[in-house]
């Protein structure tokens, strides 16, 4: 008998000459049924007779390797895209996965495909993981993702270091219920702004996975999103690896209700198109349970199956796991925090820095005294995607470094504080190597003393002044041993509450328990007080004011630097949506403080945070910076630009609004109709798309296009491109670096067309020197989705090229001139269109027609009617009217069709229906009347998926060509799949 758990080395999913393709499609025909369905889950164990190792999908590389000990912490992504530098992100990317393959290296059980970049773009500031993304342009975002992905992945033509999976596909930018909202994503926003974010890294091979995202998008669960992900497949030459999400297979049926029945939903999911289950943690046994009842109820083939272990083994084989002498990116175990990464580290720290406002203040004089306070005068914090630092450089120690001790003065604004209890009546300490909170010590001794720090929403942090360590309630019984704020749900925080006397009682956020003085020997401090009245009460005693040390700190200083910003893990992270755009009431008592203390001083504005802020007017900085959290370099890369040994390259890649009210509403994901980001807003921000200051002086002399004429409308663009000279000068003394950027216009465009970035390019000038820069504008950029004929075309008419320093600052134009055929008028008689291909929607939602397949509209919540545009339809020879309605429930349900033309007169070919007008409306900006030609009854009984076709006749009238607008008004519990004129 042969041995089965050795592989025949003749096997020709052994052989390296074969393609990966090949090779995994004749794995899958040696796996017995059992290992398939095994392998479907996220911890797939190893096939020894075949030589595969057990298998787990998923390693956290946002910014660096996260949560598997010490690792190189870069800057989170959004600070990283302020870098606007593409070979600096494929080189961070590189460093990444040389540190995560050295982490499998010391265990093979960490997993090669890695979930990271995220490429949703920033569409609302308001998004708590806005720090996971790159920018709020979406082709901004995949050039930047793309990048860091490359070097994840590696340049070997066969071989990957690693496996990058694009997160999170679709609509996902809201935290609030995040796994029932449904993202409204009609075909426009899909195309123009929603995809290209997620094809360009695919197109390029620099991704190899996709992670479907919790939301539904158009009232499907994007695990069931079948024709999204095929939109993904269609983009690359490889077999796409998709994963669910954490725990999203279960929550089809326990939250969305979408189903009824796991067995169904996870059947599904596997036909439309995920290949891997993240569910149950380590426990596969609802996974392969589920899939087993599937095949034997016939919800699913096995041939089914059968594709998503293949893309997995796809996957798997790209990364060498059976060929490890062939391998080219094996590392040793120690290749962890290398010289080279430190040195990317402070780099990358430094090219994200930007400078927002700047009025002589910076860069900082030679022999200046500098005050650094705030409570981002030391700290450097970690979000939830952070690895573990070998190390951190805070601003205070890296200017002290670099100025000298005498010249940096710091307090970062904390209270120290002595808790006396009112039970014991002796002050709160930790006590022992354990640190456990007790109130049985004395005022005097520094175990007593704490730092006081209000956060964001009445957020509080206490730390034990002798050691730095945060007080946690995370084990009910509360120590002082936390060495930062974290965890899933943040154990380190507490809420005040001020009694009328004045003491204090604290209430731990992460459990909502009250802080209660145990009757024990020493007075343990425990959190499991359920209610106020439960809560121990603490006398404070001040014994240094924070307001008192900024202003000593700040009292005679040249420069006051005054940093602020958010914790990561406090108001905004991933489950919890910003409570506000602007900064806390506490942090900016400290900016009044030290501003009072010295008004002779130049003050800077620093803000450490993940995401913009809409800053108060009466802010009245003579510079304003923002950085991310920059991770272990954070106060080098800062340093490096405030005193000037690093010009500031930094430019913003989100802009920051200029009022809370300006940012609409965060569900609301029809970036057109809300006029969210740059491509669409109508009021100005505060600082603009691609807006940060040189310490140089660039002036923009003149821009020359290769071509101001293109006859090729009603084509995508190709691979065509315009080419721009754009003339720039330095004017200062110093080096300045340019980014020099191009936005498109088409104010004439017969659809709202927006402000787009089509290129940009970096340049470095020297004091006095003048430079030509060379631009590449991709024709295909101008292009809109064509809801009449399902592609992109770019449409005639007259392009505004405007070139500058930001979205905000233009100062150059060039026009060019687009000729050919324009988008001809909608078919709709003799063709079915689908409603939500509609030119406007207005109080209607799209939804799922079929579980599986299709988008409808229906009334949207809260309203009793809606309804759909169709702009400019032929409508000869219409003589009746067909749709596919359905039911959102019982009660009044109907479609009325209206349409207005020139001269408010029913076109030839359709006849008005007895009822006159719908209401009487005229459109605003043509006064032409809106003219109910039928009225359309949805059949009762029935429910959401009943669809059934209904028609009406209009009266003949003589034959004729004429265009018009067609509105289709949803009443009551109508939903609308379909509609068309019939002859």
């Amino acid at each position: 008998m042969p041995d089965v758990t050795t592989p025949d080395p003749r096997a020709p999913y052994l052989d390296p000459s074969r393609s990966p393709r090949e090779r995994a499609a004749d794995l899958v025909g040696r796996l017995t049924r059992d290992e398939k369905i095994a392998m479907l889950h996220q911890r797939g164990p190893a096939v020894e007779r075949l030589g595969l190792r057990a298998f787990t999908t998923g390693a956290e590389v946002l910014h660096g390797v996260s949560w598997l000990g010490t690792a190189t912490v870069f800057p989170q992504p959004v600070g990283l895209a302020a870098t606007w530098d593409p070979d600096l992100l494929r080189r961070v990317g590189d460093a990444v996965g040389v540190e995560l393959r050295a982490k499998h290296a010391a265990d093979p059980s960490v997993s090669l495909n890695v979930w990271a970049p995220v490429v949703n773009p920033l569409r609302h500031p308001a998004w708590g993981r806005n720090e996971e993304g790159y920018s709020e342009d979406p082709y901004l975002t995949a050039e930047l993702a793309t990048a860091y992905a490359h070097g994840l992945r590696g340049d070997h033509p066969t071989y990957w270091r690693t496996v990058p999976t694009l997160k999170h596909a679709f609509g996902y930018n809201n935290e609030t219920d995040r796994a029932v909202t449904s993202s409204q994503l009609r075909p426009r926003v899909l195309r123009e702004y929603e995809l290209p974010a997620f094809t360009g890294p695919l197109r390029a091979r620099a991704a190899g996975a996709v992670m479907a995202a919790y939301n539904l998008v158009d009232g499907r669960p994007n695990h069931l999103a079948g024709e999204l992900l095929d939109l993904l497949r269609e983009a690359t030459p490889d077999e796409l690896f998709v994963v669910s999400d954490a725990a999203a297979p279960g929550f089809v049926v326990d939250l969305q209700r979408f189903y009824d029945d796991h067995v169904e939903a996870h059947a599904a999911m596997l036909r439309a198109g995920i290949d891997s289950f993240t569910d149950n943690d380590a426990d596969a046994g609802p996974t392969t349970r589920r899939v087993n009842e599937a095949l034997e109820r016939g919800l699913v083939d096995e041939a089914v199956i059968d594709r998503a272990v293949a893309r997995q083994l796809e996957m798997r084989i790209r990364t060498g796991e059976l060929d490890p002498e062939l391998d080219p990116f094996v590392v040793p175990a120690d290749a962890i925090d290398l010289p080279e990464h430190r040195a990317l580290a402070r780099e990358a720290a430094a090219r994200g820095v930007v400078v927002l406002e700047n009025a002589g203040a910076l860069p900082v004089a030679p022999g200046a005294v500098v005050a650094v306070v705030g409570p981002f005068a030391e700290r450097v914090l970690h979000d939830w995607y952070s690895g573990t630092p070998p190390y951190t450089v805070g601003l205070a120690t890296a200017l002290r470094e670099r100025l000298g001790d005498a010249h940096v003065r710091v307090a970062d604004g904390a209270d120290r504080i002595v808790l006396r209890s009112s039970s014991t009546g002796r002050a709160v300490r930790a006590a022992g190597a354990g640190h456990v909170l007790v109130a049985d010590g004395d005022a005097r001794d520094a175990a007593a003393q704490h730092d006081a720090t209000l956060w964001e929403s009445g957020l509080w942090t206490l730390q034990v002044a002798a050691t730095g360590l945060l007080w946690t309630g995370a084990r009910w019984v509360a120590h002082a041993d936390a060495t930062r704020v974290g965890g899933w749900v943040a154990q380190e925080t507490f809420r005040r509450h001020v009694h009328d006397d004045g003491t204090w009682s604290l209430q731990h956020a992460g459990s909502g328990r009250w802080l209660r003085v145990q009757h024990d020997e020493q007075g343990t401090l425990v959190a499991d007080g359920e209610t106020l009245a439960h809560a121990e009460r603490f006398d404070v005693e001040t014994v240094r004011a924070g307001a008192s040390a900024v202003r000593e700190a700040c009292d005679g200083a040249d420069v006051v630097v005054v940093a602020l910003g958010n914790d990561p893990h406090l108001g905004g992270r991933e489950t919890q949506d910003r409570p506000a755009l602007t900064l806390p009431t506490g942090m900016l008592a400290t900016w009044r403080v030290a501003a009072d203390a010295s008004p002779a001083a130049r003050h800077v504005l620093l803000v450490v945070s993940s995401y913009p802020y809409v800053l108060s007017e009466d802010l009245d900085a003579d510079a304003v910076v923002w950085t991310s959290h920059g991770g272990q370099e954070l106060g080098h890369g800062l340093t490096d630009v405030l005193v000037g040994d690093c010009e500031p390259t930094g430019r913003l890649a989100q802009a920051w609004p200029a009022r809370v009210e300006d940012v609409g509403d965060l569900l609301d994901y029809d970036v057109i109709a809300a006029h969210h980001t740059t491509w669409y807003a109508t009021a100005a921000p505060r600082y603009a798309l691609g807006h940060g200051l040189t310490y140089g002086e660039v002036a923009y002399r003149a821009v020359t296009p290769t071509t101001r004429t293109w006859a090729a409308a009603g084509t995508s663009g190709g691979d065509d491109e315009v080419a721009l000279t754009v003339t720039i000068r330095n004017d200062g003394t110093r080096t300045a670096h340019e980014l020099v950027q191009v936005y498109a216009h088409a104010p004439g465009h017969r659809l709202p067309y927006g402000h787009r970035l089509v290129a940009h390019a970096r340049v470095a000038l020297e004091p006095g020197a003048t430079r030509d820069v060379e631009l590449r504008v991709p024709l295909a950029r101008l292009a809109t989705w064509d809801v009449t004929r399902d592609r992109f075309v770019v449409e005639p008419g007259t392009y505004v090229l405007g070139v500058g320093a930001s979205a905000a600052d233009l100062p150059l134009r060039a026009s060019l001139t687009v000729t050919g055929e324009p988008v001809p008028p909608r078919a709709l008689v003799g063709r079915a269109v689908r409603a939500a291909d509609a030119d406007e929607l207005h109080d209607v939602e799209l939804t799922a027609r079929t579980r599986e397949r299709g988008t409808a509209v229906q009334v949207a919540r809260r309203r009793a009617r809606g309804s759909v545009v169709m702009s400019t339809c032929d409508l000869a020879g219409a003589r009746a009217v067909r749709a596919v309605v359905a039911r959102t429930g019982p009660g009044t349900a109907r479609v009325e069709v209206e349409v207005r033309v020139a001269g408010g007169a029913i076109p030839d070919g359709v006849a008005r229906a007895t009822g006159g007008t719908a209401g009487g409306t005229a459109d605003e900006a043509t006064e032409e009347p809106w003219r109910t030609v039928a009225r359309l009854e949805v059949p009762a009984g029935g429910g959401r998926w009943d669809w059934r076709t209904v028609e009406a006749l209009l009266d003949p009238g003589p034959d004729g060509t004429p265009l018009g607008d067609v509105r289709l008004v949803l009443v009551g519990a109508a939903r609308l799949a379909t509609v068309e004129l019939t002859p």
